[in-house]
């Protein structure tokens, strides 16, 4: 898939905010340019419309489907055996086809994180890098994608030269975005885990962070929510530093900046299983992966339902969402 087709498989965050959700549509025969992208859609920043809550939603959130990571867990060579993703092409068209049959459609489907196996530099990274832009092309144009990236995608230890990588493909490797009264937060995990080539990045995503939390804290929107690929913690806060979480610093300073903001979830992906845990008022959710499973859950999806005051999530896995959609309860909190 070349850049300009890839640019049409959706819109690819940029100036640190998705404009998915103003200039996404058709008006009349009007196109505007957006960076080198042609959208479809108008000039006009984010409507403000888009900062009031107008009632409850939903949205759809998945992690890792890892293209690679099945046939190199299977042979014991994560490193260097990912040289097949025909598991995870099928599992992720199996998602994207339970996502474009859901009724209601949900305002959004999150993708947290390892989105390829292949980390930057490696082989094989680019043929699964456009299978899975292929795969993504079939979403439902009405949904926009959210693309959060994750450490095979910038490298555990990212550089300005690996961030930028991803910023091409995927779009900014945070940014922020209103729906319907919610402030939804995107970060760049591996700047929280090992920023030591790209200091001056994680400063200037921190500064960001700063600003956005502000906001959150004024309390000008009905809720706030982090994705992030790498998870504070996976049950607790005092929990041991690991591979799949934060360090206990990192992790209870940031805890700290988001629930003094009046954050109410983070979701996260990264463990391979489902996991999770409270701090204080602050909900960590970790979901499953769509690809290879590390534990004792199957390829999933998490439906996320927003009212007025509460946050409910909910795991599935693909099969029951393909053949069952979102239960009836949930249901009955979008009609509130």
């Amino acid at each position: 898939m070349s850049a300009m087709e890839a640019a049409d498989v959706f819109h690819r965050a940029r100036g640190r905010t998705l404009d998915a959700f103003s200039s996404g549509k058709l008006f009349g025969d009007k196109k505007c340019l957006y960076g080198n992208q042609q959208l479809w859609g108008s000039q006009e920043p984010l409507p403000e419309k888009e900062r009031e809550w107008k009632g409850p939603f939903y949205f759809v959130q998945g992690a890792d489907t890892q293209f690679g990571l099945m046939k190199a867990w299977s042979t014991g060579n994560c490193d260097a055996g990912g040289d097949e993703w025909g598991q995870e092409i099928r599992l992720t068209e199996q998602a994207v086809e339970a996502i474009n049959k859901l009724n209601p459609k949900p305002k959004f489907f999150v993708l947290c994180g390892d989105l390829v196996h292949a980390m930057p530099g490696t082989p094989w990274r680019q043929e699964q890098t456009r299978d899975l832009q292929r795969v993504l092309k079939a979403v439902d144009q009405d949904i926009p994608l959210v693309m959060v990236s994750g450490n095979h995608d910038l490298g555990n230890a990212p550089t300005a030269e690996t961030v930028e990588e991803f910023c091409q493909t995927w779009g900014d490797d945070y940014f922020s975005f209103w729906v319907g009264g919610v402030l939804f937060l995107v970060l760049n995990s591996q700047f929280l885990y090992d920023a030591s080539r790209c200091p001056a990045l994680k400063q200037a995503q921190d500064h960001w962070l700063d600003q956005q939390l502000n906001i959150a804290e004024q309390k000008q929107c009905q809720h706030a929510i982090v994705f992030q690929h790498i998870p504070l913690f996976l049950q607790s806060i005092d929990e041991d530093d690991d591979y799949f979480n934060l360090t206990k610093t990192v992790r209870k300073e940031l805890a700290e900046k988001l629930t003094r903001a009046g954050i109410r979830a983070v979701f996260s992906g990264h463990y391979h299983r489902n996991a999770g845990g409270t701090y204080q008022n602050l909900d960590m959710v970790v979901s499953s992966a769509i690809g290879c499973q590390l534990g004792k859950d199957t390829h999933g999806l998490r439906v996320v339902a927003i009212t007025a005051e509460k946050i409910v999530h909910r795991y599935y896995s693909l099969d029951e969402l393909s053949q069952g959609g979102v239960e009836e309860d949930l249901k009955e909190l979008l009609k509130e």
